[in-house]
């Protein structure tokens, strides 16, 4: 028999309650952001910074010290996405108003389907936490917030929210905001039973995905699919740099201008996630490298169910997405930047420009 709500353990009735809250509250911040969608890449540094210090000044001092490292320490470019004990400060041990900052902070760097996506990742940690026998590990409080540096203005700062199947790294450097490397993940891909059934968190990159290589003619599909067998995981994971692949697959240029916008629709599902604004800016980037220049490349099998990845690479990115463990039901999707991953360009320039003035 389905275990119900209110014949749950009462630990449970607690988690859901806070659960139901956190969704109700991003209800209304969406309501909110919707009538504040022409922001400024400085506005947008300045919200951060604002959201950020606000956080600050509602923690202890042992919980700042928890949270808040040095900008240079290894910890800021040594990200995960799996289940395992991390540093920083837990959103479990936040209380109730300090939680609510930290969602504020959050949201500053997402758009509304970021922020949505971001949300139902931890909420499938109670799905995963029903399914393992109630499994410790399995937390939907169990994301941490890591702090780099002081925010401000004036000097470069980040922060990254990290959990299981979720790690969003941002940098802010003066007016300039960067969020990568970000990481998507799902388990289950598709909830196969129970009261969420059919829920497909990151069903949209798939079927996407699925739809351009289906589209594609005989001869270009042998271009495109470069294996029959899908690699086990994305290859720009954790711990390496951005790293610029072989062009394996069919450019863009060797397209029709109806698969070129299925093309531009995979990207914008990845890269939508971020704030319009810092979206934007990466859209940039893309067109004055060259939209023909991209290339889209897939591994595995073509059918639904089965083992499949793909990847977008043009000079200045490269997006994975891969579903191949658990039976083809466990989705990894990350975005990298080859130039300014955890800001390393912005970063550059900023030192250059302080020594410069110094001389």
């Amino acid at each position: 028999m389905r275990t119900s709500f209110f014949n749950r353990p009462t630990h449970q009735n607690a988690m859901y309650f806070k659960l139901n809250i956190l969704f109700a509250v991003t209800a209304l911040c969406f309501l909110t952001s919707n009538q504040t969608s022409t922001v400024c890449g400085h506005e947008i540094a300045s919200e951060m910074t604002d959201s950020a210090n606000h956080l600050l000044q509602s923690l202890t001092p042992k919980q700042k010290a928890i949270l808040v490292f040095p900008l240079d320490n290894k910890l800021r470019k040594d990200w995960q996405f799996i289940p395992m004990e991390r540093e920083g400060l837990s959103l479990k041990n936040l209380q109730p108003n300090q939680r609510l900052l930290a969602m504020s902070l959050i949201q500053t760097a997402l758009s509304h389907r970021g922020y949505s996506t971001s949300l139902q990742i931890m909420a499938l940690e109670q799905i995963l936490h029903e399914m393992e026998n109630n499994s410790p590990k399995r937390d939907p409080e169990k994301y941490h917030l890591f702090m780099f540096g002081t925010p401000s203005l004036k000097t470069p700062w980040g922060w990254r929210i990290e959990g299981h199947h979720l790690s969003i790294s941002v940098t802010v450097v003066e007016k300039e905001v960067v969020v990568t490397p970000a990481f998507f993940g799902s388990n289950p891909g598709e909830v196969q039973s129970g009261q969420f059934k059919g829920v497909r968190v990151l069903g949209k990159e798939e079927d996407l995905g699925r739809r351009l290589v289906k589209g594609l003619t005989a001869e270009q599909q042998t271009v495109a699919v470069f294996s029959k067998k899908a690699p086990r995981d994305v290859i720009n994971g954790p711990g390496r740099d951005a790293t610029v692949l072989t062009p394996k697959g069919l450019s863009a240029a060797k397209m029709t201008d109806e698969q070129k916008s299925m093309l531009r629709q995979i990207v914008d599902s990845h890269l939508n996630k971020c704030r319009a604004e810092l979206a934007a800016n990466d859209w940039k980037k893309i067109e004055v490298g060259g939209f023909d220049k991209l290339h889209f490349a897939w591994a595995g099998e073509l059918e639904r169910g089965k083992p499949h990845y793909y990847r977008v690479q043009g000079p200045s990115f490269i997006l994975e997405y891969d579903n191949t463990q658990n039976k083809a039901n466990h989705v990894h999707a990350v975005w990298r930047d080859f130039k300014n991953d955890f800001g390393q360009d912005l970063l550059k320039k900023h030192y250059q420009s302080k020594e410069h003035s110094t001389r």
